[in-house]
């Protein structure tokens, strides 16, 4: 199980310190482009959170289950109106498996980088696999590491300081498999890419 880094102190105030994320110019083009894949299908969210995008979804009439690590965060988003429709299930998003199938499964905001291990990243892939329907998307949103700005040798970056925090993003390059059929099936890579593995850091 991998560590939770998201406990109630963070919970508690991660949509203030981030209030840009839940502005309606943010937030409603996504939940369009989700709620047009889903269609009449259910959804489900991979570190669903204080249900940010989850919530404005359901009211859309999608069927919305989330899975997240954080029962913190989880008591945020169960705590706010008009939540009682979405399922949500603690666990990690790489192995857990919440029942049924989904048209539509999303993983936003870069929380793939939360699974800091390219095995874990590819158990996230083969576990969304097990519960799509056929026909289903994976919707993943995750930034493309800047590589350019990386002098050689260097392989940490930070990308964000403030007054309360600092982020840093490592770039390591590692092996991968180029096509998708053999990241689920679990072969062994054949080709080198790279991957980031973003780190917060409270001061």
């Amino acid at each position: 199980m991998p560590k939770n880094y998201f406990d109630e102190r963070i919970a508690k105030s991660y949509e203030a310190k981030w209030p840009e994320l839940f502005e309606p110019a943010v937030v409603d083009p996504v939940v369009s482009f989700l709620a047009e894949l889903a269609g009449t299908g259910a959804a489900l969210e991979l570190g669903i959170g204080t249900g940010r995008l989850a919530i404005p979804l359901s009211h859309r009439g999608v069927r919305v289950h989330g899975i997240d690590l954080s029962p913190d965060m989880v008591a945020q988003l169960q705590a706010k109106p008009g939540t009682d429709a979405i399922g949500v299930t603690i666990g990690d998003v790489a192995t857990t498996r919440v029942g049924g199938s989904f048209k539509l499964a999303y993983l936003v905001r870069n929380t793939i980088m939360n699974l800091t291990t390219q095995d874990a990243q590819l158990a996230c892939f083969q576990n969304v696999a097990t519960q799509l329907e056929p026909g289903g998307c994976f919707v993943i949103e995750v930034v493309v590491p800047e590589l350019q700005r990386l002098p050689p040798g260097e392989t940490v970056r930070a990308f964000t300081v403030t007054p309360h925090a600092s982020r840093l993003r490592r770039v390591r390059r590692h092996l991968a498999e180029p096509d998708l059929p053999s990241l689920l099936d679990g072969r062994r890579p054949a080709r080198d890419v790279l991957s980031a593995v973003s780190l917060r850091l409270a001061l």
